[in-house]
């Protein structure tokens, strides 16, 4: 058979093939098992279950998969490799929770912290050549600026050093940075892999084995384990990752536009526009602009507040990726100062695009 598109991969991979084997990979809640051949306890090897959600991203991404607990114990495991005094680059717009980490680190005399802007393409290709850990979030969380991976990943780089690549807002159906030179691939599967807010998981993907298996180490010894009913629930929403996605996308992009021209916004961030800063490379190195728009009210921080309140479809809620609309104001977190005052981000679901479209505009005018 030809190589399988993603949509197929998603649906057929990491499930058993034996006959008489169930269809799905079963939930295996176990911790540990009989002495002989095989698996001996489960924080080490692993269940049926986690190794059936592994094998799934791993052949979507193209590397081996290892799950974790959440998207913070797969960050807290790749920030391990760094050594003592090591050098860790982060965007200046990036994920609050894996700031904190980094910050937490520097605090404790355990590496020197650099901060670079994500379309900083120059300062990214010389920091690859003196970091022990140059951490890429592409698009980036909240403002969606998109970095130029493949001039990122050819450039050269410190022996030793790695390449991360947060890919949860893109997605691999989006975005495979181990193709463009990655080194590590992370995912918080609680958000687009998982799809539904019921759980809370992670993912490292790697192509060297010598690296996964340091990785998988360090999850056994910190214990940063997935869960058999999150690993359970993460399989099942890979498999509708693809319609689930595809149909938040041409959702995002309706309300990109109609918002772009809302008298009550001032400006609008979202990759699939002409506009966009990025959106040259967007075309190139994205199969699909995301589901993510985040937007900028004409007020402040108050009456971007008010939008919030005021909707009734969309959920006024943190996270993103499920298929329920949600949004927030991302600049009312610490360590987000950067963030506009009056910016909101949405994480457009899958609900009719026009229901979305009249709730923004009767909240918009509400909050005027």
């Amino acid at each position: 058979m030809a190589k399988l598109k993603p949509e197929s991969v998603l649906v057929s991979a990491g499930r058993p093939h034996a006959p008489g084997d169930p269809l799905n990979a079963p939930l295996v809640p176990a911790s540990n098992f009989l002495l002989g051949e095989g698996a001996v306890y489960a924080r080490e090897d692993g269940t049926e279950t986690w190794r059936s959600f592994e094998a799934a991203l791993g052949a979507l991404e193209g590397g081996e998969a290892l799950g974790f607990a959440s998207g913070m114990a797969a960050a807290a495991a790749v920030l391990e490799r760094v050594p003592l005094g090591g050098r860790v680059v982060v965007p200046a717009d990036a994920y609050q929770g894996v700031v904190a980490l980094v910050e937490a680190g520097v605090a404790q005399g355990r590496w020197i912290l650099e901060r670079l802007a994500t379309d900083d393409t120059a300062g990214w290709i010389d920091a690859m050549s003196a970091a022990d850990l140059c951490w890429v979030e592409t698009p980036s969380n909240p403002m969606l600026v998109v970095a130029d991976l493949a001039a990122i990943a050819a450039a050269p780089r410190k022996s030793g050093g790695l390449l991360v690549v947060d890919n949860t807002f893109a997605t691999p159906l989006n975005q495979r940075p181990l193709e463009r030179g990655a080194d590590v691939v992370l995912h918080a599967a609680t958000k687009y892999l998982g799809g539904h807010s019921d759980l809370l998981a992670g993912a490292l993907v790697v192509r060297d084995p010598e690296l996964g298996t340091a990785l998988r180490r360090i999850r056994t010894l910190h214990g940063g384990v997935p869960g058999t009913l999150e690993a359970f629930l993460a399989t099942r929403g890979l498999r509708t990752l693809a319609v689930r996605l595809r149909r938040a996308e041409e959702n995002a992009a309706v309300l990109a536009d109609f918002l772009a021209a809302h008298p009550r916004i001032s400006r609008v961030h979202y990759p699939g526009r002409s506009d966009h800063p990025q959106h040259a490379i967007a075309r190139r190195q994205l199969d699909g602009f995301g589901a993510i728009v985040s937007l900028e009210v004409d007020g402040d921080a108050a009456a971007a507040e008010a939008v919030c309140a005021a909707t009734q479809l969309i959920r006024h809620a943190t996270s993103l990726g499920s298929v329920e609309s949600t949004m927030e104001r991302r600049a009312a977190y610490a360590g987000q100062e950067h963030v506009p005052p009056s910016l909101l981000r949405i994480s457009v679901g899958i609900e009719a695009v026009e229901d979305l479209q009249a709730d923004l505009d009767q909240a918009l005018v509400r909050a005027f």
